[in-house]
């Protein structure tokens, strides 16, 4: 990771609801967890968790978002925010083959060891937590 980092450590980013900013937090995900094995699954997951705010709530349209990362020697968590303006929170969809959304989500899911979400129509936080083994021990 860093050479002068405490454990653990957090970093925070808020960005405006534009789809160029996907690819913002992508890199600086990459750039943050540089020297950690969970580089590419985190990019990966924030990429989708993002790309979901900006889609599917007010965070694209008017508001912002916010991914925070918070790393231990343990375990890497990935938290986005969205700006609200939903009153169903984020879930895992089922689509059919042909659709061509609805697959971010369960992604995540399936890359995470845990993944936990919080919040109202106000704004939701859905949370990625990459372990180092799927018991977390």
């Amino acid at each position: 990771m860093h050479e002068y980092m405490s454990r653990p450590r957090v970093w925070g980013l808020t960005c405006p609801g534009s789809p160029e900013e996907v690819g913002r937090v992508r890199r600086w995900t990459r750039d943050v967890l540089r020297d950690s094995p969970y580089a590419d699954d985190a990019a990966l997951i924030v990429t989708e968790l993002s790309a979901n705010a900006v889609l599917h709530t007010a965070s694209g349209s008017t508001g912002a978002f916010h991914v925070s990362l918070a790393v231990s020697p343990a375990v890497v968590s990935i938290s986005v925010t969205d700006s609200g303006g939903t009153k169903s929170a984020p879930t895992v969809e089922h689509p059919d083959a042909e659709d061509t959304h609805g697959r971010g989500l369960a992604m995540v899911t399936a890359l995470a060891h845990h993944v936990e979400t919080r919040g109202d129509q106000h704004g939701h936080t859905v949370t990625a937590h990459l372990t180092h083994t799927k018991d977390g021990s």
